[in-house]
């Protein structure tokens, strides 16, 4: 059973960096056909799909976030990790890191999410 955890601070004050880490269990991050996603939903909003690095290591980003975002990941601790720079009040969100099977195409196994406020 593969399980994600995502950690990061909870509040942000504007203008900062949000680093984010989601820790994966269960199955490994370079396992081929699976690619690895960051998704938040704001208040009242629908899922907002953010950025997601691939099992050979490629990164694909939201173009309307990509200009202040970052996907990386660390293959020896089976981690992966997002980096959004000069948050404002409109990044608070609930961020998910989740496991995209690209063979199906579908998001088959999600963290639980964390919540991040943006505010000073």
């Amino acid at each position: 059973q593969v399980q994600l955890q995502e950690s990061g601070p909870g509040l942000v004050k504007p203008s900062q960096t949000l680093s984010l880490t989601c820790t994966v269990s269960g199955g490994s991050i370079t396992a081929s056909y699976y690619a690895w996603s960051w998704i938040r939903q704001s208040p009242g909003q629908g899922l907002e799909w953010m950025a997601r690095i691939t099992y050979g290591g490629n990164t694909y980003y939201n173009p309307s976030l990509k200009s202040r975002t970052s996907i990386s990941r660390d293959t020896s601790k089976n981690q992966f990790s997002l980096q959004l720079n000069s948050v404002t009040p409109e990044d608070t969100a609930v961020y998910y890191c989740a496991r995209d099977d690209r063979l199906h195409l579908k998001y088959d196994y999600w963290g639980q999410g964390t919540q991040v406020t943006v505010s000073s």
